[in-house]
């Protein structure tokens, strides 16, 4: 049976097409990360892949050079396409707006909906959503504004007016924003560089496929080349992402010298101001499962305490404990990241009895 125009754009089989030098997720050398033991015993294991670049240089690598989408993590990069404009246009919680993947709180919106004239809210294509983090009994209905590329999006919109680009159809790839977009990527990749796939993000913005030692070597660049778009998240944190959010406390935590950006499914993007790497220090984070702020956030506190920061442990596990894989760190630095608690001292140990139940239970043994 010969398969209609519509079919060509579905897989064949339930068990997911192959195409040649694309690798699938059954096909990656995933590496465990963290595992979360319950009195010594391993109960659940999150597995990923992590990078870490300097420059043009790769430093560490583990878990594998695993291809994925950008996703989120790269809104820096589409803004960068209209730096100079909005540079010059925008005031800091504009900026700090623009690169966000918000909560959808009240801060938020009011920020991004200050970008564009009331008028030309109607030109905004996030999809329909609502607020990440809700509190109480929620009788909102979706809106645009809602989804966490609001500003993002209103960003884009302002940005192609200034350069006088037709903002009907911004979000596909046959765009000029796109174009530009890449022609950037290709500044810090190579002129011969090439993504794989290219897709529709959740926001319905264009993602590319690139490998985490790509996002990583881009995320150095941020590092060195800072601007605007390094200053507004740093003195805007809360705008960035919102509440309970893992790059808005690590931007808190660290004082200017990191910038923070989570992507879907299991991103995150660390761009590093450190006196080692005067090239700047790009590290990103991979979650084979999807995200896990958790669990991220262990991996995350421990790259950024062998450099020097402190972050502080996430909301204690009730019945288990976190041990990290040394592997996420480069080998000269696994001594320093031994010394590292992923537990703090206060916290009662769930997992087990005060006695020994072996000993004094031995009637049931």
């Amino acid at each position: 049976m010969s398969r209609t125009p519509i079919d060509q754009h579905y897989p064949e089989s339930s068990f997911g097409d192959t195409a040649q030098n694309i690798p699938t997720g059954r096909d990656v050398e995933w590496e465990p990360l963290v595992d979360y033991r319950r009195n010594g015993v391993s109960e659940n294991t999150i597995h990923g892949a992590v990078s870490w670049y300097s420059g043009d240089t790769p430093i560490h690598s583990f878990g594998g050079n695993v291809l994925c989408y950008g996703r989120s993590m790269m809104k820096p990069f589409y803004v960068k396409v209209f730096e100079k404009e909005l540079g010059e246009t925008l005031n800091e919680r504009q900026k700090a707006i623009s690169v966000a993947s918000h909560n959808g709180s009240a801060e938020h919106v009011e920020a991004a909906q200050s970008i564009l004239p009331e008028g030309e809210w109607g030109l905004m294509l996030t999809p329909l959503d609502l607020p990440l983090v809700q509190f109480g009994r929620q009788v909102r209905r979706p809106r645009r504004w809602y989804n966490n590329s609001s500003g993002h999006h209103a960003a884009l919109l302002k940005g192609s007016r200034m350069k006088g680009w037709n903002r009907a159809g911004y979000t596909l790839p046959s765009h000029p924003i796109f174009h530009h977009y890449m022609e950037l990527m290709k500044t810090y990749l190579g002129q011969d560089w090439r993504p794989k796939r290219i897709a529709r993000d959740g926001d319905g913005l264009p993602t590319v496929s690139m490998t985490v030692n790509e996002l990583a070597h881009c995320y150095a660049q941020l590092a060195v080349e800072k601007g605007w778009i390094w200053e507004s998240m740093c003195k805007h944190p809360d705008l960035v992402g919102g509440y309970n959010r893992l790059d808005t406390t690590i931007i808190k935590s660290c004082k200017g010298k990191v910038i923070a950006k989570e992507g879907a499914d299991g991103l995150l993007g660390l761009a590093i101001e450190h006196p080692e790497f005067p090239k700047g220090l790009g590290v990103v984070i991979k979650i084979a499962s999807g995200w896990n702020p958790q669990a991220t956030r262990y991996i995350a506190r421990g790259v950024l305490g062998v450099l020097g920061f402190e972050l502080r442990n996430p909301y204690p596990l009730k019945r288990q404990k976190a041990f990290l894989v040394p592997g996420i760190v480069p080998p000269t630095r696994v001594e320093e990241l031994a010394k590292i608690r992923t537990w703090d001292d206060w916290e009662p140990d769930h997992d087990r009895w005060y006695f020994d139940p072996q000993e004094h239970g031995r009637l049931f043994f």
